[in-house]
This record gives C-alpha cells, structure tokens and sequence, in this order.
C-alpha cells in the first residue's frame, strides 16, 4: 500500500484527471428540510454520481495512474458494495480486468451493478474470512493491484474533489457533515476546504454500533472495535479508521455524530419527500445526524453528503413507510 499522506496539490492533480468523466453532483435543499433540521440546510447529491455514489471519484483517479503494464494485468479490491461499483464502472472505461472480493450479504443492487459492468466478483464470509487476505493471495498469485477502498492517497485525493466542488458552490459555507467509513472521504473533503474554505467545520457522521471514529478522537488514537453487530449502513460497516485517512481526520474533525438504522431510514423518506433523491442508509447518515440533534443554528449554512444511494427496494419501502 502507498502510504504517502496525500495533500491539496492531490486533491487539484485529482480534480483535473476527472474533469468530464466524473459528474459535477448539484446542491439540495428545500425550505421544509430547513425547518427540520434547524439550520440552512444543503444535500450534496453524490448519490447521482456515476454509479450512484461517491466512490467512482477515488477509484477513477486511482485506475488513471496504473502503468500500461498493471493496466494489463488488472487490479483487485474489496467493499461492500460502492468501492466495488466504483471500480467496475472505471475499469470497465480503462479496459482494466478488475476482481471484486463482495461479502455474502452485499445488496443485491449493488452486486448485479457490479457485474452489469464487467467485473468479476469474489464471495466471502464476513464472520469467517478476511477481505484484504483474500484479496492480498489474489494480488500475488495473480499480479493484480490491490487497490484499497479508502487508505490509499489517490483514493483519498479523488473523494477530495467533492469538496472542490463545495467551496465553488457555497463559499460561505459553516460547516460539513460526512458519512464515515474508513474516512476517505472525509481525509479528501478535509484537504480540499483546509485551503479553499479554512473556516468550514468538519463533522462525521457514522452508525451507532460502529463509531470508531468517534471512539478515536476520544481516545486520541485509532480504535478497533470488535464483532459490531450488523446495520443497515453497510456503506460503513468499517470498524477502524484508515491509517492514512486518521493522519487527516484526527486533526480535521470538530466532532462526530451517531446514529441508528431508524434514524437513517428517517433521513431516507425525507430525501426523497422533499429533496426527490434516493439515499441508502450510510448515505443518509449525515442527515439523519442533522435530523436528530439539531446541533446548527438557523443562520448557518451546512452541507451534508448524501453519498450513496444504490439500496434494494424492501429497504427503501421499509423507509417510506415509517
């Protein structure tokens, strides 16, 4: 793995190398929204982006630096789903031969999109096996490139774009709040705004039974949970911060929020009432945080990513129906 902490010349490299392949995602908001969550409130929507998340943006900058050599060859990564159909959809554009190490219980959206892009997956066991293993004999056996879902700095660079973006669209801009996995997204968002927007704030957001995050900046240091019981947030089933996105985040977050599935699946119905975006539960975390403690007054502006929105339809049902 690279283990280079990337910087905001990353993030511009970034920027340049995905002009016209990554989508520019808009700002959402509506008046009702506002109301509820006591503060101007605006979705970025990067659940419109290619292939419904914001993941297409770190694999897409990550796979344009292969050497024709590794291109040939292929890569392999592992994820839950959106790190896997954000390396499908560029490979697929590079013509690069990709595997995919998917647990079992993926979302069905999110391994049929997987394959409807040409890439080939590799079943695991949560409980019982170890992605990164198995992905690790895949690359040695075979060559491949492991490319990481979130600790690597082409991958953090390229979720950092998002964050250029914002300081185009909401310059004075208060605070963010990013759903938090492994935390490249937020390592990405934090670089970009430390120079575009140095006074934005930095809030994550993440499952109640997976905040390592939050458990981290009270610490002072990485945290490992052990056997976190499932959630409906696979997106950020995670349970420690990245040893590259940490380097970022331990000095970039103000604060983290919690949140549980029902929150989340509160935050769904209303993105779709009001803002007419589908988001799947990690990617509504951010809001439902918002949603929940209020913790913004009525004059500040805050952004909050809406980061994924590949989820099956029982659970968006299930959402509609509260």
């Amino acid at each position: 793995m690279n283990s280079r902490v990337p910087s905001f010349e990353d993030v511009l490299s970034a920027s340049k190398r995905l002009e016209g392949h990554a989508r520019v995602t808009s700002l959402l908001r509506s008046d009702q929204v506002d109301e509820i969550c006591g503060c101007q409130l605006f979705l970025k929507a990067e659940a419109k982006q290619k292939g419904g998340a914001f993941k297409y943006r770190g694999a897409r900058n990550r796979l344009s630096q292969l050497s024709p050599q590794e291109s040939k060859i292929g890569v392999v990564a592992f994820s839950s789903g959106n790190h896997a159909i954000g390396i499908a959809i560029s490979a697929n554009e590079l013509g690069v031969p990709a595997i995919i190490v998917m647990p079992k219980d993926a979302p069905k959206i999110k391994v049929e999109t997987v394959l409807s892009y040409g890439a080939e997956i590799r079943f695991y066991d949560r409980l019982t096996e170890s992605r990164e293993h198995i992905a690790e004999h895949i690359s040695r056996s075979s060559g491949r490139v492991v490319v990481p879902s979130f600790d690597d700095p082409y991958i953090i660079a390229g979720q950092g774009t998002i964050g250029i973006e914002l300081a185009e669209q909401c310059p004075d801009l208060h605070s963010v709040v990013v759903n938090l996995g492994g935390g490249g997204m937020c390592a990405g968002i934090s670089l970009a705004l430390q120079k575009s927007c140095p006074e934005a704030k930095i809030f994550g957001a993440e499952p109640q039974n997976y905040n390592d995050h939050q458990l981290s900046l009270e610490a002072g240091e990485r945290v490992s949970l052990s056997s976190p019981p499932a959630t409906l947030c696979d997106a950020l089933m995670t349970p420690q911060p990245g040893e590259l996105t940490w380097a970022v985040n331990s000095q970039s977050l103000s604060d983290v929020f919690t949140v549980t599935d029902e929150d989340c699946l509160h935050a769904m119905a209303l993105a779709k009432r009001e803002l007419d975006v589908i988001l799947e539960p990690g990617g509504a975390a951010s809001l439902a945080s918002i949603m929940k403690y209020k913790p913004f007054s009525p004059d500040q502006k805050v952004v909050v990513i809406g980061s994924g929105g590949n989820v099956d339809a029982e659970v968006m049902e299930q959402a509609l129906s509260l």
